[in-house]
């Protein structure tokens, strides 16, 4: 297999190292890998892919084996599946691996840009985080109007 590596777009590298905890910095997410597996999740969600124009520098690209160690290999595999509704994107081929991690790498860039934009102005990530997923979950549990029920006050 090749060693492919999962690179993030020039135009989200700066936003990405704003997410990351550092010794200095308070940051959501304790490593790139898991801010990406996020923003893929989040791409995914939304249904929105967005191809990388320009790759970073700024950023090395990373190792596969960093996000399998973590467990990510399967978030990989299910968003490359559901996708692409094609099984054979699973095969143990460079070309499937590389269709993965491009799918992989398209929806963590449209995530970031999500999180880009409800992150904007926000002086604490990790508070601005949860409040946006909480709004996110609100979103999507439609409110349905309870029947009131005068059972429960007869004993």
């Amino acid at each position: 297999m090749a060693d492919t590596r999962i690179k993030v777009a020039k135009d989200k590298a700066e936003f990405l190292k704003t997410l990351r905890a550092t010794e200095d910095t308070p940051g959501p997410f304790q490593s790139y890998a898991d801010a990406l597996v996020f923003a893929a999740a989040l791409g995914m969600k939304r249904g929105v892919r967005e191809p990388i124009a320009e790759y970073s520098r700024s950023i090395d690209p990373i190792r596969q084996d960093i996000f399998y160690s973590k467990g990510y290999d399967q978030v990989i595999n299910l968003l490359a599946i559901t996708s692409s509704n094609n099984p054979k994107i699973l095969a143990s081929t460079d070309q499937a691996e590389e269709d993965r991690i491009r799918i992989f790498e398209e929806y963590a860039n449209a995530g970031l840009e999500v999180l880009a934009g409800a992150l904007k102005g926000a002086v604490n990530y990790t508070e601005a985080l949860l409040i946006f997923l909480s709004t996110e979950r609100e979103t999507e549990e439609p409110q349905q109007p309870e029947d009131f029920d005068l059972t429960r006050f007869i004993s």
